[in-house]
C-alpha cells in the first residue's frame, strides 16, 4: 500500500508526464484580471455617460453619451465574460485534479480490500 507521500509523489510524477500547461500561467491570470478592470471600467464608464448625458439639453452631446453608455456596457460584458471564463478554468483545473486524486485513492483501497481476501 502507498502512503500518502508516496502517493502525492506518483501524482506529481504522472502530472509532469501528462505535460499539462501550468494551472496558474501567467497569461491565464492577465486575462482574469483583465477582465475584471473591463467589469470596473465599463460600469464606471457608463455611469460617467449617463451623467453627461444628463447634465445638458444638447441632443448631440446626448448622443454621443449614449454611444459611450454603449461601449461601456460592452466592456462590462466582454470583461464578465473574461473573468468567468478564466475563473471557472481555474476551478475547473483544481477539481479535475480533485477527482483524479481521490479515484486513485478509491482504487488503491480496493486493490488492498481484494489482496486482504485473496491472502485470509
Amino acid at each position: 500500500m502507498l502512503h500518502n507521500s508516496e502517493r502525492v509523489e506518483q501524482f506529481t510524477a504522472e502530472i509532469a508526464e501528462m505535460k499539462l500547461p501550468d494551472t496558474a500561467t501567467s497569461r491565464d491570470r492577465t486575462l482574469l484580471r483583465v477582465g475584471v478592470v473591463l467589469m470596473v471600467a465599463g460600469v464606471v464608464t457608463t455611469i460617467v455617460a449617463y451623467a453627461i448625458s444628463h447634465d445638458t439639453l444638447n441632443p448631440l452631446q446626448q448622443r454621443d453619451a449614449i454611444v459611450i453608455a454603449l461601449g461601456g456596457l460592452s466592456m462590462t460584458v466582454v470583461g464578465s465574460a473574461l473573468f468567468l471564463r478564466y475563473s471557472i478554468a481555474q476551478f475547473l483545473r483544481f477539481w479535475l485534479a480533485r477527482l483524479s486524486w481521490e479515484q486513485q485513492a478509491q482504487t488503491d483501497r480496493v486493490v488492498d480490500a481484494v489482496r486482504g481476501d485473496k491472502v485470509g
